[in-house]
């Protein structure tokens, strides 16, 4: 096939997921969920689990294998952007203030969803299509443990502030314990990525470069890039120099990550964390949300839904595998971090908030998972698995919240 025809058939790619976006996510929010749950389904819907199942023929047609390699780059620059937007909106002040009940919270969400992991590894290793094969338990158990815990920080955050609990203990603990499962979950997924097949070196290497470089952005950084950021702030408009240096930063701190034996999101992320609060972050965030958000996060949501064949759940094992992990996801998750809040002194409908919103995945899953088929962690079934986990316990998380918080709110200002 030509080049121009390569090029006019990624363009038909980029409309039909552009127009499977905005009507999924449309209908998400019509439904009361937000719009990121609906692009999450439209990347699944665009893959061989609907559009190739009911057109195999057109689907193929259109999503050619010769451009994959084009949408995988989209997709890559969209996750990589989107963690440097979440590093952007990472509040700091919030975390110290509420690092004790906080870290209780997460620490509770971490621990017992990788306890739960650690025993199904014992019989998820054993069965085909899951983990690559040859993988140590170790590295099993710690990829799973990691992907049951982590939260979607993210959309955790915007269920908070679109309530108006920013300022809330809840809020403030939801959030904070959010932070650090995410930041916790990210670490333990570098162990695995360089140690999965890297040998000790490799694994020193990763560990060793990657704390060095997060002291470096998280010490250093934000100090020199505060002359930047106090001409943004006396210009009041970000002009294409400042601009230009922050994605050349952005673009070496991805490279550095890669060097290092780490994935290219958490340069990003780093990054985001190190850019001084103010004018600057602001305008980066105005910036690089829109074509992040409407454009490049559904590429990479339609790249996860080509990866992702619910037909291989259709068998009796892996539909009883995603059952039982399903199951003791929701479970591990929702009634540690419960029980942590209530342990912190936390009345029970305010628990059982802080349960509910800490058990959506969402984005951050697809990201976690994605990364681990790409290294070669785990194999087709059970990367379909926790796209059908994200995508379920993302869409709980809103009417779980609302039933568990949302009448005991209505209840309170009835009184």
């Amino acid at each position: 096939m030509a080049l121009w025809q390569l090029v006019l058939l990624f363009l038909l790619q980029l409309a039909c997921i552009l127009c499977a976006a905005q009507l999924f996510g449309r209908l998400a929010r019509h439904l009361g969920q937000p719009k990121v749950v609906g692009e999450m389904i439209a990347g699944v819907a665009l893959g061989p689990s609907l559009f190739g199942w009911f057109l195999p023929e057109l689907q193929q047609s259109i999503f050619v294998s010769e451009t994959r390699s084009w949408l995988y780059f989209g997709a890559q620059l969209g996750v990589g952007l989107y963690m440097f937007l979440v590093g952007l909106e990472f509040n700091t002040r919030l975390f110290k203030e509420h690092a004790r009940s906080a870290i209780s919270v997460s620490l509770a969400g971490m621990l017992v969803p990788f306890i739960v992991a650690a025993f199904l590894c014992i019989w998820l290793i054993e069965q085909p299509g899951l983990f690559t094969q040859g993988i140590s338990y170790f590295n099993a158990a710690l990829f799973l443990g990691a992907a049951i815990a982590i939260t979607a920080f993210p959309m955790l955050a915007r269920i908070i502030y679109e309530r108006g609990l920013a300022g809330t203990p809840l809020g403030t603990m939801a959030l904070a314990a959010g932070a650090i499962d995410d930041a916790a979950a990210w670490l333990v997924l570098a162990v695995v990525l360089a140690s999965f097949g890297g040998g000790v070196s490799l694994l020193a290497t990763a560990l060793m470069g990657g704390a060095l470089y997060a002291i470096l952005m998280l010490t250093k950084m934000r100090h020199w890039l505060q002359p930047l950021a106090n001409q943004v702030a006396r210009q009041q408009r970000l002009g294409i120099r400042p601009f230009m240096i922050i994605m050349l930063l952005f673009a070496l701190s991805a490279w550095s990550m890669d060097w290092v034996g780490l994935h290219a999101v958490f340069g990003g992320f780093l990054l985001g964390i190190a850019i001084p609060r103010g004018l600057l972050a602001e305008l980066l965030r105005q910036r690089l949300e829109r074509i992040t958000i409407l454009l490049l996060l559904p590429m990479f949501f339609t790249y996860s839904g080509l990866n992702t064949r619910l037909d291989v759940l259709g068998s009796t094992n892996l539909l009883v595998i995603t059952l039982v992990i399903l199951f003791c996801s929701i479970f591990a998750k929702f009634v540690a971090c419960w029980a942590a809040a209530r342990w912190n002194g936390a009345d029970n409908p305010t628990a059982l908030a802080v349960g509910a919103l800490m058990n959506a995945r969402g984005l951050m899953e697809l990201i976690i998972i994605n990364i681990a088929l790409n290294y070669g962690v785990i194999e087709q079934g059970l990367f379909s698995i926790m796209v059908v986990m994200a995508i379920v316990t993302t869409l709980m998380a809103s009417p779980l919240f609302q039933w568990v918080y949302g009448r005991h709110q209505a209840k309170k200002t009835a009184t």
